[in-house]
């Protein structure tokens, strides 16, 4: 039995394929364009992302040696709250996807928190009000495209995160269907209900009848058009990437906890069927749903974690591939005192702070290419300290030890001084490729590939444990100078 994995990403769209075992058969993968109108703006093309999706998961198929036919399930996972509008008899994008990075509504949000929202909406979606999330894009593109807000109160453009816009196009316009874990990212959604919030609907302005039927993250909800691969296959599975990571980290017991370092860096703790309020700038999200059962997290989002690398590499010229980092770091054992805070877009949690900007501080006239790549890699580490410090006190909980996953988790020296500046153990997995996994999996129970979550989590193999081995007295110099660097970081914009 063969289940087929969508996984797409920021920057790129993947597609795995999985057999009974879990293991990866099949393989393909395609960057795509990122575009920036404005400084803090990001925007993707939708048709660019069907593309790339659509050929990975031909090419995987073929990377597999089999047939659409062989497949048993199709499963999706990818990126949040990137927002998505298009034309329901078309199926065509009515303008470009607004992407999870982008600050466009960092000054609706402001005025939303001026008029003293922030705890309602805290409080009926367990997220902060900020321009990360897709409610206030949706609201922008209404206002700011002619014609659209009409259509969609009749129904006739509708709205849906990067999973909705998949399935629509997958099942030919048949299901306009979002699940659980990706409605909870859309300011709209009440977490404790599991419905959207009319309340929440009215402040922003936005028609109820744009929005997908919010369904479970494991079940059937449609068939895949039998032109698109060859045969007619059950999409079976649908999770956020970062829940569906945490799904394919077998994080099934509250208490326990991954951190997935893609382009943003996403730490996500399990708290089982209670839904955790945070004082403190964490998310409470859903992490997924199975059997007519939700399971809650406790989410912290980095903005800006691989893509530090991406920059390094596209805008700096220092390394002419990512995989180029790790052994240009290698060269220094310090950076020497320089820190890189990579608020490109703003800072996320704790700070949540959209005027925040990138800083390169510490610089003396010895810091040269190693010293940069090292202070890259380490800000990934100290901004995941920021978050699980945090984590561990709103939960309530000692972790001894942290599942890590995403592409930059196969950086040794990374991992190393993550597990260095954590003061835990950080475990990587046989298989790196948990998001995808997670789908491949969410989509398998639902069709009998696997019997149940016990299966899953005994299919869960550590590749490799890095332990702690740096002096407290160290740890806690480095970490005071991160802090200080991160406070010359923030409120710059204003």
């Amino acid at each position: 039995m063969y289940v087929l994995a969508l996984d797409q990403g920021t920057t790129s769209s993947r597609a795995i394929v999985f057999d009974e075992t879990g293991s990866a058969v099949g393989l393909a993968q395609q960057e795509f364009q990122q575009l920036y109108p404005a400084p803090g703006l990001v925007e993707h093309d939708p048709e660019a992302i069907w593309e790339t999706q659509v050929a990975t998961a031909r090419g995987a198929l073929a990377d597999a040696g089999i047939e659409a036919s062989d497949l048993t399930a199709v499963g999706i996972a990818n990126q949040r709250e990137t927002t998505i509008l298009w034309d329901r008899d078309t199926g065509r994008p009515v303008a470009n996807a607004i992407v999870w990075q982008s600050r466009l509504t960092a000054d609706r949000c402001a005025r939303l928190k001026d008029d003293g929202l922030e705890g309602l909406f805290r409080e009926r979606t367990g997220l902060v009000l900020d321009a990360y999330f897709s409610g206030t894009k949706i609201a922008h593109l209404l206002e700011t495209i002619d014609g659209v807000r009409a259509r969609a109160e009749r129904g006739e453009v509708l709205f849906g995160t990067v999973d909705s816009f998949l399935t629509w196009r997958l099942t030919g316009g048949r299901r306009h269907v979002t699940d659980v874990s990706n409605a909870s990212r859309t300011l709209l959604l009440n977490i404790h209900t599991l419905d959207w919030d009319d309340e929440l609907l009215k402040i922003l302005d936005i028609p109820r009848a744009m929005l997908p039927e919010v369904v479970e993250s494991s079940g059937v909800v449609g068939e895949l058009d039998a032109e698109i691969l060859g045969a007619s296959v059950p999409l079976a599975g649908i999770a956020g990437d970062q829940q569906a990571a945490t799904f394919g980290q077998a994080c099934f017991t509250p208490g326990t906890a991954k951190n997935t370092y893609g382009t943003g860096c996403f730490l996500l703790m399990n708290t089982g069927t209670e839904a955790v309020a945070s004082e403190n700038g964490l998310l409470t999200t859903i992490g997924w749903s199975v059997g007519g059962r939700v399971t809650y997290c406790l989410e912290g989002a980095v903005f800006v974690a691989g893509a530090v690398v991406q920059w390094l590499r596209d805008e700096l010229g220092l390394i002419t591939s990512a995989a180029e980092v790790e052994s240009l770091a290698g060269e220094c054992e310090t950076t020497d005192g320089v820190y890189l805070v990579p608020a490109f877009v703003g800072l996320g949690a704790p700070y949540w702070d959209p005027a925040a900007r990138g800083t390169l501080i510490g610089i003396t006239r010895g810091t040269g290419r190693p010293q940069l790549a090292r202070a890259a890699l380490e800000s990934m580490a100290f901004q995941s300290r920021d978050l699980l410090e945090l984590m561990q006190r709103e939960a309530n909980v000692t972790l001894s030890s942290l599942k890590v996953d995403g592409g930059a988790s196969a950086n040794d020296l990374l991992m190393q001084f993550q597990a260095d500046v954590l003061s835990v153990d950080v475990d990587r997995p046989q298989i790196l490729e948990t998001t995808a996994l997670g789908a491949a999996s969410l989509a398998g129970l639902a069709t009998g590939v696997w019997g149940g979550l016990d299966e899953i989590s005994a299919g869960w193999c550590l590749q490799r444990r890095f332990s702690p081995d740096m002096a407290a007295g160290v740890r806690d110099a480095l970490y005071a100078g991160w802090q200080r660097a991160v406070a010359r970081s923030l409120a710059w914009a204003d």
